[in-house]
């Protein structure tokens, strides 16, 4: 029998599913995958081909069509859906239940080590061979702005773009100004109804949401947070989050968007990832004594974060526009250091998370253009070389820091690690610090060679050697 686990369709098997599928009246089952960018792919294929050999082969496809994924000489790949992440896509227009896939090799079906879903099942596998927790659970914060339209122009005579927002003081309107959005009401909030239709479809289809208000960008800026999940899971809601939100606001006429930092002066948005792990069922980062309620172990991870940050927001922050957010005045985090409360930040310990089972951190940095598998599973991996070399952030001059770090004096300042400035420095960081990410297996030497060759050549590259429209201001008459 088939049942319902919050909304979302669990099959105990293909009888089942086929079953089920003649309950619902299915014409079509959608397989989506995810490539090494973190960008969503699907196909899709009438439900009369659901068999067992569906769920045990899958379909083959070209791997080499997505950067790093596979090579053209060894392109092929299979797709094998995963039973038990079943969801009914509302954006279809005949009945789809749409499945999430894994990426087997086409001929022995081994797991393909380049595959961002396996790589984080792989990251929780190997948190619990190492007896440190039974799970990791994560709650991301999903910011993004909608807008009214853009126009894009980027040719060798001509380069910018407009942005018409859906709200805000522009053009002789009277609005909300440009930080003036948080938690705003209607008709100054002017897009709770799509809030609102978005996480209805969101909840139909399995995805459990705590609530959703408006940002602090006045122009069109919105949050929606969901429940936690263990890692694996969370990358799976991550990616239903960015595409049921970019549908909905398409039906709606309007478009969003999760880019870090769509408009110059405006507040950025980010993708802060809250975790904690769980041993029995109780939160291991929870202590009566220690400093804001944190356990010792939760404070080795933190330092194993930390310590490895510099690196890692190569895979959380990996888009040059990613780095147009973290700078000062913003709220976003621009050192390593730990702090209770503290918004600037680069991992805050919520004031209001004093339960003994949901004690946790949040890790500021990361923003929407990751492949949410891998940075989920690059920040466990951190926070479990911490807790294995028994890091200790004091000792490494991450604090506690319970000042605002933007008004300290310049000289104590400088004397907190800083986090890159460019996706090229963080690129850097990874070549030399990289190796935590190999243990059990969970990633590739080779994989993150790729990786920063390849945004190098696809991100750093062409923003660096194109022409930007502040350069023609400022240089044109020279």
């Amino acid at each position: 029998m088939s049942y319902q686990a919050g909304g979302r369709t669990i099959f105990k098997n293909i009888a089942d599913l086929k079953a089920k599928i003649r309950k619902l009246g299915i014409k079509h089952i959608d397989l989506k995958y995810t490539d090494l960018f973190g960008r969503w792919h699907h196909l899709t294929s009438p439900q009369s081909r659901v068999n067992d050999e569906l769920f045990r082969l899958g379909f083959g496809f070209d791997g080499s069509n997505f950067p790093g994924l596979s090579v053209v000489e060894e392109g092929d790949l299979s797709l094998v859906p995963i039973l038990s992440t079943g969801f009914i896509d509302p954006f279809h227009a005949e009945p789809t239940l749409s499945f999430f896939c894994k990426i087997v090799e086409a001929d022995s079906k081994k797991p393909f080590s380049r595959d961002p879903r396996s790589i984080a099942a792989k990251a929780e596998a190997y948190l619990g061979k190492t007896g440190i927790a039974d799970a990791s659970i994560w709650g991301p914060e999903y910011e993004y702005y909608v807008f009214e339209d853009i126009a894009i122009s980027n040719t060798s005579t001509q380069c910018g773009y407009e942005i018409t927002p859906t709200e805000g003081r522009y053009e002789g309107n009277f609005g909300l100004g440009s930080s003036d959005g948080y938690h705003a009401l209607p008709p100054e909030d002017t897009l709770a109804d799509l809030r609102d239709r978005t996480v209805t479809l969101l909840e139909e289809a399995g995805v459990k949401t705590i609530y959703h208000h408006h940002e602090v960008g006045g122009n069109g800026q919105v949050e929606i947070e969901t429940d936690f999940t263990p890692l694996t899971r969370t990358g799976d809601v991550t990616m239903m989050v960015k595409y049921f939100a970019r549908m909905t606001a398409n039906q709606f006429g309007r478009i969003a968007t999760f880019m870090p930092k769509p408009m110059n002066g405006e507040l950025g948005s980010g993708l802060h990832c809250h975790q904690f792990l769980l041993k029995k069922g109780k939160s291991l980062f929870y202590s009566r004594s220690g400093y804001a309620g944190m356990s010792r172990l939760a404070h080795h991870y933190i330092a194993g974060l930390l310590a490895h940050a510099p690196a890692l927001l190569a895979i959380t922050n990996p888009s040059t526009n990613s780095y147009k957010r973290l700078v000062p005045g913003f709220e976003a985090p621009v050192h390593c250091f730990f702090s209770l409360a503290n918004r600037s930040a680069a991992i805050r310990i919520p004031k209001y998370a004093i339960s003994p089972k949901n004690k946790r951190i949040e890790f500021r940095p990361p923003d929407a253009t990751c492949n949410i598998y891998l940075a989920l599973a690059a920040q466990l991996m951190a926070g479990i070389d911490g807790i294995r070399r028994k890091l200790d952030p004091a000792k490494l001059g991450f604090g506690p820091l319970d000042v605002n770090v933007f008004e300290m004096d310049p000289a104590e300042r400088e004397k907190i690690k800083p986090l890159p400035t460019t996706l090229s420095g963080a690129l850097a960081e990874l070549e030399k610090d990289y190796h935590f990410l190999l243990e059990g297996g969970v990633f590739t030497e080779s994989m993150i060679q790729e990786w920063i060759r390849l945004k190098r050549e696809l991100a750093v590259l062409p923003v660096h050697n194109s022409t930007h429209p502040m350069e023609v201001q400022l240089y044109f008459d020279c």
